[in-house]
């Protein structure tokens, strides 16, 4: 069975979701065999659509890619954050 690319997958997930697909990136902060952090940035003005209410889409989108890590074993964190509170 193949290694999931998770940067891949959350960013496809999101890009329909938004107003600026552009801006929407996946960097993996941590990995090793059993566990994956990946940070997932938009733009600030999208951030909420992906949240959605009462966090209803960031949970499906959660849902998701742990059920894609499930098969491989894997442990999958994912934080959803907005570039511009990075860059402050």
């Amino acid at each position: 069975m193949a290694v999931i690319n998770y940067e891949k997958l959350l960013v496809e997930l999101i890009k329909p979701l938004v107003a600026n697909p552009e801006d929407v990136e996946a960097i993996i902060v941590d990995s090793n065999e059993a566990y994956c952090k990946v940070k997932i940035n938009v733009n600030k003005d999208d951030l909420g659509r992906i949240i959605g209410r009462k966090g209803r889409i960031a949970n499906a989108i959660r849902t998701i890619a742990h059920a894609a890590a499930i098969r491989d074993g894997v442990k999958l964190d994912i934080d959803l954050g907005s570039q511009e509170l990075e860059e402050e």
